[in-house]
């Protein structure tokens, strides 16, 4: 509590002494020591009660209520191990409020997300920050209590949970989806239920995940993540985009897939939740958070890859047809366009005369021809001159005398 409410403060007293006053008006109650001797506090049902009314921001939910479960023989305090996690997602939750990322308001553990079969999947936080370039960030934290293999599973749960649609949904979507499941790919998450309950990433995918591994070994760490990468893959992975132009893409399609993180709880203590500690399944090194969630081998590099090969395309097509485009057999000059489609469209080459010469040379031997046939028109219009004939009269009159 005091590592989140009063990061910069280098003693507890304020925070404690607030936290007696709340327990003498039971509102609070201690849950555990720790190692170190501090102490981790929850609300009582009353308190958790009154933190709803108070507290709880629009759109934000207050965490479940962390009730007290005794051994029915025994009664022994149950749950130690619970509140050792539970101090561990504060502990992470407190460190992303230090760097920044996040505000105290911004955090909610135990968030429920029911999946179609009724199961469901709880984050141990939640992460609002978009300030800070983190709209939403679903958070696990593994103390190593969990096989690698139940990991890869709550992986599979987030995927499946992001493909979900909501109960309003069009009939028509819904059947479709029914009887073809991958059709989901093709449904917009603006219309998916997850976008009910989060706002948009910012980024290509579904809802990041982080796994962050507090109190454990660096060679337990490095099998998990490893088993996160190989079985896990089907759901984080990128896939190779659909195009003409397969070979000029290098981008990858992130549409599908959820980005997930992973760090641990003491790169976080000892460096900070913004400094390069986050490691994007899929690549090598460590990032920022923010640059760990993004993508930048993904949408926009795709549209300037796709233009590029397009634009490439279009001038290796027009090279291809500038070559085979027909030389004029009189004049030695390439046919246009025009004079082209001319001659080689059925409906005009009839009447294209030539075929080997270009159009201004066409045009001359229409010219020609119509020069001709004008004179043979304007010979035929003027009639012929009389012939003389000798004068029979003159010597008719001549016998007669």
């Amino acid at each position: 509590m005091w590592k989140l409410t009063r990061p910069q403060n280098k003693h507890d007293k304020l925070v404690r002494d607030n936290l007696l006053d709340l327990e003498d008006h039971h509102l609070v109650r201690p849950e555990l020591v720790r190692e170190d001797q501090r102490q981790v506090w929850v609300l009582t049902k009353r308190g958790h009660g009154e933190a709803k009314q108070l507290l709880e921001p629009k759109g934000i939910r207050v965490s479940a209520l962390r009730e007290k479960k005794y051994d029915p023989e025994t009664g022994k305090l149950l749950g130690a191990s619970y509140d050792d996690h539970a101090a561990a997602v504060t502990s992470t939750a407190a460190a992303l409020h230090v760097a920044g990322i996040g505000h105290r308001l911004g955090f909610q553990t135990e968030i429920a997300h029911r999946l179609g079969n009724g199961y469901v999947q709880r984050a141990d936080l939640v992460v609002r920050a978009p300030e800070a370039g983190v709209p939403v960030l679903l958070m696990e934290i593994d103390r190593r209590s969990e096989d690698a293999h139940d990991l890869v599973v709550k992986l599979l749960r987030y995927w499946e949970w992001g493909r979900l649609l909501p109960k309003d949904a069009a009939k028509k979507t819904v059947d479709l989806v029914r009887s073809r499941p991958e059709a989901i790919e093709h449904v917009d998450h603006d219309q998916r239920l997850w976008r009910r309950f989060y706002p948009p990433t910012g980024r290509e995918g579904l809802v990041p995940v982080a796994f962050v591994f507090a109190d454990t070994t660096k060679a337990k760490v490095d099998n998990a993540v490893a088993a996160l990468e190989r079985d896990g893959r089907r759901y984080w992975a990128p896939r190779r985009y659909d195009s003409l132009y397969e070979k000029a893409i290098t981008a990858r399609d992130y549409r599908q897939a959820v980005p997930v993180v992973v760090t641990t709880l003491e790169q976080l203590t000892e460096h900070g939740a913004g400094a390069a500690v986050w490691r994007r399944l899929g690549r090598t090194g460590e990032q920022t958070l923010t640059d760990a969630l993004d993508n930048p081998d993904g949408h926009d590099l795709y549209r300037a890859q796709e233009a590029r090969a397009d634009a490439a395309d279009k001038e290796r097509r027009a090279a291809e047809r500038e070559a085979q485009r027909p030389v004029c057999a009189r004049c030695g000059r390439r046919f246009s366009d025009e004079r082209w489609e001319e001659i080689t469209v059925h409906r005009t080459a009839v009447r294209a005369g030539d075929k080997s010469v270009c159009g201004p040379c066409r045009a001359d031997d229409v010219a020609r021809q119509e020069a001709a046939a004008e004179a043979a028109r304007f010979a035929a219009a003027v009639p012929p001159e009389p012939e003389d004939e000798p004068d029979r009269g003159r010597g008719w009159f001549r016998r007669r005398a």
